[in-house]
Parts: C-alpha cells; structure tokens; sequence
C-alpha cells in the first residue's frame, strides 16, 4: 500500500502503439504522470491526441492490435503493466472503476438494471446478492435517482442518458475504488444533468476520498471540479499545472489554443468568429521531429526544430515548451486573430418564418385493452418568428421538444395542430408535391453527420444529389463542378468527391453535411446539434464556417445546441424551450445579462465557465429532480414543480408568453424575482 506522501498511481513513460500492417501507430508515447489518493486529476486535448487510449491501458481495456509497447502502470505498488489476466480483474472493477463516454455501450440493454448492479459487486465476492441488491438501491438513490427500490428493476432504454450515466457512476463506485477513471461522463449532456453528475464525481471524490481521473474536451468542466490538469497532444503530456494557473496562464501554445478556440458564457465578444488551430494533428505513424506542435503553432521559434522535454516553468507547472521554458510570454500574435467582419444593419428585416400555436403530439400504444389513450406532448403551443438574415438559437433539456420543433418548420412532421408560415406561404399542411419546391429554401444539418450521410456512397455522389432530384445541374459536368464549389465553400480538398463517409473524421463529416444542406442555395438552415461532442478546436472551426457562410450567403439560421457558450457567441436571438413550450425568449445580450425566467436563469448558472477563481464565486441555482413527463405535464406553470420561487398561482394558472422587458418575452408570474 503507498503511503500518504506516494501516489496512488504512477504511470511513467506509458507506451501504447498500435501494431498496423501500415507501421505502428503510437497513440500513446513517452507519457508519464501520478494520481495521489483523493485527487482529480483532469486530462484534455483534441480527438486523437491519446487520453482515451492512455485510460484504456490502465484499465488494460486495450483490444488488438493495441498494446503496450513500453514503461510501467505502478497501483498501489504493482505493475498493471505486466499482471496477467487473473491479476487484472482482480483490480479492474473492483481497485479501479471506469465510466464511459455512452453508458448505452457499457449496459446490457436485455438486463434489467438490478442485475447489472448486483453482477458488478458479487463478481468480486465483496457482497452477497441480498447485500448487493439493497446496496444497489442504496446507490441509485444517493446518485438521485427518484424512486430506486422501483426503478432499480428497470431495462436502460427506460432511463434518459443523464439517469443511464447515474448508473454508471453507481456501478463505478459499488465496489467501493481508490481510482474511478470517467472517459468525457458529461459529453452531449444537457448543462443541467452535466451539473449533475460533476456534483455526484465531487461529493463521491470528498466523501470516500476515491481518486478521480475526469477526461474531457470541455474546459469548462475541468475548471468545475479538477486540482490538476494534463494537457494531451499528439500522444504526450505537453503541461500541466493547477487549473488556477493553466487555464488563465497557460505556458503551452496548445493549451493557449485550445482556451483561445472555446467560447465562454460570460465573454462579451468582439467577433462571433474564434481562433482556431489550423492544419491538422501529426500522423501518429511518423511523429515529426522538434516540437510535435510546431507545424500548427503560431509562437514557432528556430529552437522548436528540436523536440522539447516535460520541465518545470513555475512552481508546480510544466511545460514542453522553449518558448515558455526560457522565460517567453504566450501573447495573440496578429496572424491567429480572427479577421473582424464589418458591421451590418441590426435592424429585421421580414420574417422568413412564423408559427404560431403549433403542436405535435404523438399518439402511444395502449398499455391494455381499456385505457385511455396516451398522448405524447412533444410540442404544446410554440409562437415563434425567425427573421431573415438572423440567427435564432433553441436551447432547453433533452426532450423538451427542440428537435421536435426543427422538424416540424421544415415539414418533416406533419403539425397537430398550429400554424407553419414560410417566406408567407402557409405550409402547415402542404402535400409533399407543395412543399418540394420550398426544400430548395429550407435545408437541415443533423446532430450525427455520420447517420445523415449515406455510407454506400461517395462524397461527390452525395452532394450531387440535390442538385440532379431539384434539376439544378443541367449535366453530369455541371453538377461536378458545383460539387467542386460545394467542397471549396466548406474547405475540403477537391479529392474528397472520390472518397467515402467513413474515411473522414467527425469535423470534416460535418463539413460535408453542412456542404449538402447549401447545394440546393437555401435561405433557410436548420442546424439541429451541429457541434455536438466534437472537440474544441474543430467545434471553432465549424462556428466560423456558418458565421462565414452566413456573411458571404446571407443565411438565416435556426440553430439547436445545449452548449449555452456557443449559443450565447453565434445567436443574436434565443428561444428557451420546457416540456414543449417556449419559457422565454430575446436577444441573446439581454437574455444572459437579465435572464427573467427561473428555468432560464438555472441553465446559465448550470453552464461551466473555464476559470476556476470564475466558477467558484458564481451563484448556482439548484433545480429539483427530473423533468416531468411530456405525457402527462403539470396543470399551471409547466416548470413550477422544478422551481425555487413557485406560488400557489403558477399551479392555477398557466402563464402567458408576454414581453416584460424590451424585446425579451417570457411565460412567468414573476418575471426576474430569481435574478
């Protein structure tokens, strides 16, 4: 056993290459780190850059051709590096715990979530199955789960993915770990749940002293919760330090790059354009020599030519950095500044899309012969404008109809009931042979680029068919070289025609779906999720191709996100959406200055800001349990049973969408008492 001064994990020039018919892959290479009891340690960096794999080899989760090629994984003493099999399952659960990006990929979905619980800690032999069962309600309930003597005997398609990740960290922590390893637990997380959880990791952290190994590209949540950072690239640690330091005074230019490229919530921008990190990542197979950085770096000094060493640059820093390690400063040089775009007319012009009083519910399947029918509420009354050349963002918890909405105004779902007016043509109910020729105006982008984008088919076929079903190209040449200005529009090599979905990464497949919704010249984009858990710099990268586009195109956008940062930089206006109905809605500056509405106010109090002496001294608003069911929501004020100020009139009568300050609406008996 280590004793208090010696850490709990030392992984010392960890080596783990992938063994390819092409060479070897060195995910990880030369990376070396301690964890000390109770800590968290927090790991960031671009996809790729190698932290995923660097956890997977402590757990030794590593599938072929994977291996660990070099150094050791010192626990408690042993090398994890070189225990056998039998050893490592006897740390791997029970010393050692792991919670995944999707806990859908970690839970059995035809096992009843007891039984998953209760296999986790008799496994070990630590509980019997009658000590395990009330150990596992136990859990859920201190993971605040509602109901858990009932819900613990529930499938895993029955919880939401913020109660499914509750039951990873229940089953993380049943056996009791010194170190939990948690691989991006909040990544396409509602702000509220992401609150949630990081709650959960730090009481569990403060009350049992487990170690805490928290991967994330969110800035943000490692300013929430860690003590120190590691900062990942290209398969090695390039600086670390106290969040405090690192992330208001960083001493890598990647590090500078990466907080450079992310939005805050509490930023006034000058630009909706941000610094991104250009070029891409070294291949893996033949690092470059100097500094592995230096290709993208815009500090790039004579000396980078040789590859630097992990040295200290202040007390409890370091750096892999010459730059910083001779005493340099990390300044914006002019060529990372984002060009500032001049300033346009502010003032509406008509709108390009009303509805007003629209509604989708969705009849359920009857339970039993004589019950009543069901009925879905997805959407229960929206008014909403959306006028040309602005962009309106949606935000709200996951099924509080956002996507429901999108669908709806480009007519992907037939309206209940309300009214759907585009460019003034009442499409509410058009047949499909009405409608088609406005597809040309309206376009959608979807969260997962990768389910939208057939896979069976290549990028040039993709793109040209638009064009070919609206007979926009006269002939195969000219739909070719609208390809070609399709792909150059969203800076993609013209090569890309020949090549498959599967062969481009998550950003560049976003790109490609973004290049299909503008080849039929659109007015209308409805951007549903578009930067949803791709990494910082990449998710920079697409926030200037749309504000870029929509400058250059003269676009209007509705867009979709639940990273309030990036709502608050790219929308002039912002709709709130609960349980179906807009809570508020107004320009995005009044809305984050003086939010009126209680539910509101929660989620910018829930969205991390990545300054830990920032985030301490923020007042977070807590919010009560789960969303109520859509199926059967509350009489009165749809949000009352969640709010702090709630009266005995929000449960009489529900309340009006009404303006209570200039331009900014809201559906509340007490507009800005929690503010």
């Amino acid at each position: 056993m280590p004793t208090a001064a010696e850490p709990l994990l030392q992984v010392r020039d960890l080596r783990t290459w992938f063994l390819t018919d092409s060479g070897p892959v060195r995910a990880v290479d030369g990376v070396s780190f301690d964890v000390h009891a109770g800590e968290t340690l927090g790991v960031v960096g671009e996809s790729g850059s190698g932290k995923s794999v660097c956890a997977k080899s402590i757990m030794r989760l590593l599938d072929e051709p994977a291996r660990i090629v070099g150094g050791s994984i010192l626990f408690k003493g042993r090398d994890l590096a070189h225990l056998d099999d039998e050893g490592i399952r006897e740390v791997r659960g029970r010393e050692i715990a792991m919670v995944f990006q999707d806990p859908m990929t970690s839970l059995n979905p035809v096992l009843r979530i007891a039984r998953q619980l209760i296999e986790a800690m008799t496994a070990h032999g630590r509980f019997t199955a009658a000590a395990a069962r009330s150990r596992a309600i136990d859990l859920l309930r201190r993971m605040g789960v509602a109901s858990a003597d009932r819900t613990v005997n529930s499938f895993p398609h029955q919880f939401s993915g913020g109660m499914r990740q509750r039951v990873m960290l229940a089953m993380g922590f049943s056996n009791e770990p010194s170190l939990l390893i948690a691989d991006e637990p909040t990544t396409a997380l509602d702000v509220t749940i992401q609150a949630q959880i990081l709650d959960l990791l730090r009481g569990l952290n403060r009350d049992l002293g487990t170690a805490v190994i928290l991967i994330s590209h969110d800035l943000g949540v490692i300013a929430n919760i860690c003590s120190r950072v590691l900062v990942m690239y290209a398969g090695e640690v390039v600086e670390e330090g106290a969040p405090e330091e690192l992330l208001t005074d960083p001493r890598h230019p990647y590090t500078w790059a990466l907080l450079h490229a992310a939005p805050r919530i509490d930023a006034q921008a000058e630009d909706r354009r941000l610094i991104t990190i250009e070029g891409q990542p070294p291949d893996p197979r033949a690092w470059p020599s100097g500094c592995r950085f230096r290709a993208r770096c815009p500090f790039a000094v004579e000396k980078c030519a040789e590859h630097p060493e992990l040295l200290p640059v202040a007390a409890g820093r370091a750096a892999r950095c010459w730059v910083t390690q001779e005493g340099g400063s990390l300044h914006t040089p002019e060529r990372a500044r984002p060009v500032v775009a001049a300033p346009v007319d502010a003032t509406p012009a008509a709108p390009i899309l009303e509805v007003s009083g629209l509604q989708k519910h969705f009849p359920l399947p009857k339970e039993a012969f004589f019950e009543r029918q069901r009925v879905l509420r997805a959407v229960d009354g929206v008014d909403l404008q959306v006028f040309a050349g602005e962009t309106v963002g949606l935000v709200g918890e996951s099924g509080c109809g956002k996507s429901t909405l999108a669908r709806l105004v480009t007519r992907l779902h037939e309206p209940t009931d309300g009214k759907i007016v585009f460019a003034g043509t009442d499409i509410t109910h058009a047949s499909l042979s009405a409608i088609r020729p406005l597809r040309r105006r309206m376009q959608m982008i979807f969260q997962d680029p990768y389910a939208s984008l057939n896979p069976r088919m290549t990028i040039g076929e993709i793109l040209a068919g638009p064009l070919i079903l609206h007979g926009i190209a006269g002939d195969a040449a000219a739909a070719r070289t609208r390809v070609a200005e399709l792909l150059d529009l969203v800076g993609l090599p013209g090569q890309s025609v020949t090549r498959y979905p599967y062969e481009f990464s998550g950003g560049q497949r976003q790109r490609i779906s973004i290049a299909r919704a503008l080849a039929v010249g659109p007015d209308f984009v409805v951007a549903d999720e578009p930067i949803s858990a791709l990494d910082v710099n990449i998710q920079a990268q697409i926030i200037n191709l749309m504000v870029d586009l929509q400058e250059r195109l003269g676009l209007t956008y509705l867009f979709i996100a639940h990273d309030l940062a990036v709502v608050r930089h790219v929308c002039d206006r912002i709709a709130v959406l609960y349980l179906g109905k807009i809570m508020e809605v107004g320009p995005a500056a009044s809305l984050f200055a003086r939010p009126l509405h209680p539910y509101t106010r929660t989620l910018i109090s829930a969205a991390p800001v990545p300054d830990p002496r920032v985030e301490r001294t923020r007042r977070h608003v807590p919010m009560k349990g789960e969303p109520p069911s859509a199926l059967n929501p509350p009489s009165g004020c749809r949000f009352r049973t969640r709010c702090p100020i709630a009266e005995e009139r929000c449960t009489r009568e529900e309340p009006p969408l009404l303006e209570a300050a200039p331009g900014q609406r809201v559906a509340c008996h007490f507009p800005g008492r929690l503010t």
